[in-house]
Formats: structure tokens, sequence, C-alpha cells
């Protein structure tokens, strides 16, 4: 059974899903306006960039020429878009940075400050584990694994017993953020337990074999995470991050 958060938590994801559709729509926007560059022969105008104006009045298409007036209006308009989707994101962060700057933070901020003086954890991957999954009450890792939809799915008829590999039904935020520290925690934490548990299974192995396991890693690294977080156990071998 899937705990239900309180309602001061459910609305502090609000800030977690938005910053995720905002990232999203920045992406978007970005590829738009390179498509419409590339029918004109341009490939090297990067929209991110602050002198992007700038940098559109001075582009030359394929044959030479100053970019089409309406293509030059609608990547004006896209900008624009665009521009204001990067502000919204940096107030977003600003106010999710905000909790490392408090000396008496809620019982989630906490849980941020601990998960961040870990190397390899950044503020945005320790708000998402946090929001969209400490601030539960879960009876065990096992419940927490299932939750993060990082479960094995074994099937069993019969004769036949096989392995189907994860169920992913769980929450997709939470697993995403937890494989991509999975790679990160073998490049930052090298003496953990869990990254010698990994290196002991995959070695001499191919790359296949390396992406079906860091799963594994996700999951056993988001349990022990879960414990350091709620219960204040380092997992063994991590290193923490030097005082500032």
């Amino acid at each position: 059974m899937v705990p239900i958060p309180t309602e001061a938590d459910e609305d502090a994801r609000r800030c977690i899903r938005e910053r995720e559709g905002l990232v999203s729509e920045r992406v978007s926007l970005v590829n738009r306006i390179g498509a419409v560059l590339a029918t004109l022969g341009v490939s090297d105008f990067k929209p991110l960039l602050r002198n992007r104006r700038q940098r559109l009045e001075e582009l030359r298409t394929g044959l030479g020429t100053t970019v089409p007036p309406h293509a030059h209006a609608k990547i004006i308009r896209m900008i624009d878009r665009l521009e204001l989707v990067l502000k919204q994101i940096n107030e977003l962060d600003r106010g999710r940075d905000a909790v490392l700057e408090e000396e008496a933070p809620d019982k989630a901020g906490r849980m941020i400050q601990e998960l961040v003086r870990l190397r390899g954890i950044g503020v945005q991957s320790a708000t998402v584990l946090v929001h969209e999954a400490f601030v539960r009450e879960f009876a065990n890792g096992k419940a927490l694994g299932s939750y993060a939809g990082l479960a094995a799915t074994p099937y069993s008829s019969g004769g036949t017993e096989r392995e189907q590999g994860i169920d992913k039904a769980g929450n997709r935020r939470l697993r995403t953020v937890m494989v991509e520290l999975a790679w990160l925690w073998q490049r930052y934490q090298p003496g953990a337990d869990q990254v010698r548990w990994f290196r002991e299974r995959v070695i001499g192995t191919g790359a296949r074999m390396r992406k079906i396991m860091v799963v594994a890693l996700a999951r056993k690294l988001l349990i022990a995470l879960w414990r350091y977080a709620t219960q204040g156990v380092l997992p063994e071998g991590a290193i923490v991050k030097p005082a500032s």
C-alpha cells in the first residue's frame, strides 16, 4: 500500500514537478528554434547563451543572406517564451536552494541538508528524493523499492520460473533520479559498499549487463539513502563533503 502524504508534503512536490515541466518546455523551445534555422542552413546558433538576440541578428543563412523576416519574427517569439521559462526556472531554483541556508528547517529541509552533505548528491537530486519519497512513511526498504518502481517482477507458472525485470509501475521521477545517482555514486563514492557490490558482479561483463545491474544498484542505494536521511545511518564507505 502506498502511504498517503500530508497536504503540506503534497503541496511541496508542486515546485519539483513544475520545474520538470519547465525544463521539458525549455528543451522543446531550443529544439524548435534549431529546427527553423536548420531549414535555412544554420546550425551553430545556441539559444541558451545570453547574447542570443545579438547573435540572431548576425546569423547568415546557407545562401549568405540574413534570416528571412517571417522566420526571424517566429524565432524572436520563441526566444521571448524561452526567456520567460528560464526566468521561472531560476525562481524555482532559488526557492529550492534557500533550504540549504536555513538554520532551523523543517523535517524535509533537514533531510535535504543531510543528503547534500554526501559527495555525488546535489540539491536537486536531494529535493526530489525527499519530497517524492522520504517524507512518506514506509514499513521497510522493500516497500520503498516497490514505490520507486525498482522492485523485481518474477514470473512463476507450473515448472516455469523466470525474472521479468523491474516493475516500472512506481514513481517515475524517483526512479529516474535514482538511476542517475547510481551512475554518479560509482564516480564520487568509489569506496562505498554499494559500489563494491556492483563491481564484483559486473567484472568481466559487457555494457548491457552493466545497464541491467545499475538498476539493482539504484535500489540498494535508494534504501541506503532513505536510512541515512530518516535514521542518520551513514551508508557504509560513503564520503561526506568537507564542511564549507
